[in-house]
C-alpha cells in the first residue's frame, strides 16, 4: 500500500485533493471512513491538540493504524495544528504520518525558524522508528477555532514571495497558505445564507512559486462553508489537501441531539451515536466527491 507521500503524489498529479477530517471520538472516526471506504478515496484523520489530549496521542494513532491493517486502506493520521516542538517530537514518536507546526500566530522570523526545528525534530524522530513523516508549515492568519462564531476575524492573506521565503528556509513539505480559507463557521454560514470563497488566482500563484522552490504540495484549512466550486476549482489549482472540521462538529452535536431525542431514555453510547456518525459520513461523502471531481 502506498504511503502518505505517494499519496499526495497521485493527488498532485491528477489535480485533486485528499480529505482531511477532524474527529475527537469514535463515531465520528467511524463515519469519516465509512464515507471514504463507499467511493474508494484516501483520507486523512486530523487530531489537533485538544482533540489529542481528549483521544491520547497513541491511541489515536494506535486507532488509525489499526483500520489501515485491517482494511488495507489508505487511512493516514495529521498532528493537527501543533503549536509546540515538544509537542512535535511527542506525535512523531507515536508514529504520525503528518505533522503540522503551527506558527502562524508569531512573527514571521520566529515562525520560519520554530518550522524549521520542527521539521527536523519530526525527521529524526521519524527515522529512528522508520517512518517517512510529512512536514507542514503555516503562514498568513486564518483565525484559530474550529467552532460556530459570531464575526469574521481579520484574515492575513499569503502571497507567493512570502510562501517561497518559507518553504526555502524551513524545508516542509506542505504549506498551508492563507487564500480566504478561515477557520470556524459564521453563524451566517450555519443557517446558509453565506459561504466563504477561495481566492482561486492566489492559490495557483503560490504553487507555481513554491513548486520552483521545492515544495510540490499545499493544504488548504478552514474548509467547512466553503462554496462547493471552490473546492473542486482549488483542487484543480494546486490544492493537495482540503481541511473539513467544523461541519462535523456540527453534524455530531445534531446527530447526538437527534439520537437522544429518538431515544429520550436510552444511557448507552452506541444506541445514542448512530445519527451522529451518519451525519459526518453524508458530509464527508459529498466533501470528499468535490474534492476529486477534477
Amino acid at each position: 500500500m502506498k504511503g502518505l507521500r505517494e499519496i499526495l503524489e497521485d493527488a498532485d498529479a491528477r489535480r485533486v485533493a485528499v480529505g482531511h477530517f477532524n474527529i475527537a471520538e469514535l463515531a465520528a472516526l467511524n463515519g469519516i471512513f465509512a464515507a471514504a471506504r463507499e467511493l474508494n478515496f484516501p483520507v486523512i484523520i486530523g487530531v489537533s491538540e485538544g482533540e489529542r489530549a481528549f483521544i491520547g496521542v497513541r491511541r489515536a494513532a494506535a486507532l488509525v493504524r489499526s483500520l489501515r491493517e485491517e482494511f488495507d486502506y489508505p487511512i493516514f493520521l495529521n498532528a493537527d495544528h501543533t503549536h509546540s516542538l515538544d509537542k512535535v517530537r511527542e506525535a512523531a514518536e507515536a508514529g504520525f504520518d503528518e505533522i503540522l507546526f503551527d506558527g502562524s500566530a508569531l512573527p514571521r522570523e520566529e515562525n520560519i525558524k520554530q518550522t524549521a526545528e520542527a521539521a527536523r525534530i519530526a525527521r529524526e524522530a521519524g527515522r529512528g522508528i522508520g517512518k517517512d513523516i510529512v512536514v507542514e508549515g503555516e503562514i498568513g492568519y486564518i483565525g484559530a477555532d474550529s467552532e460556530v462564531i459570531a464575526e469574521k476575524p481579520d484574515l492575513v492573506l499569503s502571497t507567493p514571495e512570502e510562501a517561497v521565503e518559507f518553504v526555502k528556509a524551513t524545508g516542509v513539505d506542505v504549506l498551508a497558505p492563507a487564500v480566504g480559507n478561515m477557520h470556524g463557521l459564521l453563524k451566517s454560514m450555519v443557517s446558509g445564507t453565506a459561504r466563504k470563497r477561495l481566492d482561486i488566482p492566489r492559490i495557483a500563484e503560490i504553487k507555481a512559486a513554491i513548486g520552483a522552490a521545492g515544495c510540490r504540495f499545499m493544504t488548504s484549512h478552514g474548509g467547512s462553508g466553503t462554496e462547493d466550486a471552490d473546492f473542486t476549482a482549488a483542487a484543480k489549482a494546486g490544492m493537495t489537501i482540503i481541511h473539513v472540521s467544523s461541519e462535523l462538529r456540527l453534524a455530531w452535536r445534531r446527530g447526538v441531539e437527534e439520537g437522544l431525542k429518538e431515544k429520550p431514555e436510552e444511557i448507552a453510547p452506541y444506541k445514542i451515536l448512530p445519527p451522529a456518525a451518519e451525519g459526518i459520513r453524508k458530509i464527508v461523502l459529498d466533501r470528499l466527491r468535490l474534492f476529486n471531481a477534477a
